[in-house]
């Protein structure tokens, strides 16, 4: 390898724990279940000379070799069957899409095959399926999407989306170790912010899937997110309490599994809940969590059960048209004064 194309990788082992921003979480909780367990290997478009997209797998392929960084041709479906055949075969994929928008290429291999084998004939696929998602970096339409709602109908998938570099790392070590096929989404917006740079320990852990976190707590009224939409419920919290209005904000983490009794105990608690998604409105998971709340909560209930959420169009890319497409804290205030009022 040529030293100039050396100077594009941290060829060294990234710290157990330390200071770290979401991405770099990431790559800390892939390289630390590399080194556990020989069965785990990466795959996808450029995860390694090039270190990935965004350096999720900066130089991995230095400490593991290509043998278990794999770059591959680009073809999405040869990259979900390939980590399928290789769960069948007794190792572990972590497979990269470039950008979550391309997952809809495996949709097939995914739905029709990982999440049904189990089930039709007691085969197992441990496969991680990771990739960039959401909006707000002026991506476009085709780099910016939310792919939630297209596989919450699909029994046998986990999906997992964090929103701290805390859970960054403890979920995708948690998905890794799952023996079956988990969806881990990485909103871009968050990866390098900040604002979410914070000290992980040294130790090892995981961060369980299936379960919520109450990511601020309240009394008067419950918003439930995930993902870079947890930081705008958090903003519109803090102005809302300016008004008087104290606001729980519960961070879901994983989508499927949702975290039902977590969800139910927040509205039992505040009576009032704001569903916020960054994904469209029609079809997205803001109706199930409003459902399950509306058919096991109901009586808890002092107002509808609202959602906030994008509208039903392709995201823009002129950057004036993707805010007002976004969800804003402004949108989110103005849902929660009409919860307070009614």
């Amino acid at each position: 390898m040529s030293t100039a194309t050396r100077k594009e990788h941290k060829s060294a082992r990234p710290e157990r724990g330390g200071q770290a921003t979401l991405v770099e979480a990431i790559r800390q909780g892939i390289w630390e279940e590399m080194e556990r367990d020989p069965t785990v290997f990466v795959i996808g478009e450029d995860v390694g000379l090039y270190g990935g997209a965004f350096k999720v797998t900066d130089g991995l392929i230095d400490q593991f070799g290509k043998e278990r960084v794999i770059d591959t041709p680009i073809s999405e479906a040869a990259i979900v069957g390939a980590a399928c055949g290789a769960g069948l075969m007794g190792m572990k994929a972590v497979a990269e899409f470039q950008f979550i928008d391309f997952i809809s290429a495996g949709f097939d291999l995914l739905t029709n095959y990982a999440a049904k084998c189990r089930y039709r004939w007691g085969a197992n696929i441990p496969a991680v399926f990771r990739g960039p998602c959401g909006s707000g970096v002026r991506s476009g339409p085709f780099h910016s999407i939310n792919a939630e709602a297209f596989f919450l109908n699909t029994a046998g998938l986990k999906i997992v989306e964090p929103s701290t570099a805390y859970d960054a790392k403890g979920l995708i070590k948690a998905a890794i170790r799952d023996p079956d096929p988990v969806l881990y989404f990485e909103h871009k917006k968050l990866y390098r912010l900040p604002r979410l740079r914070e000290e992980l320990p040294a130790d090892d852990y995981i961060v369980e899937i299936g379960k919520a976190r109450t990511a601020r707590e309240g009394r008067d009224l419950s918003i439930i997110t995930f993902g870079a939409m947890v930081l705008t419920a958090l903003d519109a919290a803090e102005e809302l309490e300016k008004e008087g209005l104290d606001v729980e904000v519960i961070d879901l983490r994983t989508l499927a599994p949702l975290d039902k009794p977590a969800i139910l105990a927040s509205a039992k608690k505040t009576n009032r809940v704001i569903v916020l998604h960054e994904a469209s409105r029609t079809g997205g998971i803001g109706g199930e969590i409003a459902a399950t709340i509306a058919e096991e909560a109901f009586e808890w209930l002092d107002a509808p059960v609202l959602r906030v959420a994008s509208i039903d169009t392709p995201v823009p890319y002129s950057p004036p048209l993707e805010d007002y497409y976004l969800p804003q804290t402004k949108d989110v205030l103005e849902a929660a004064r009409k919860l307070a009022a009614y």
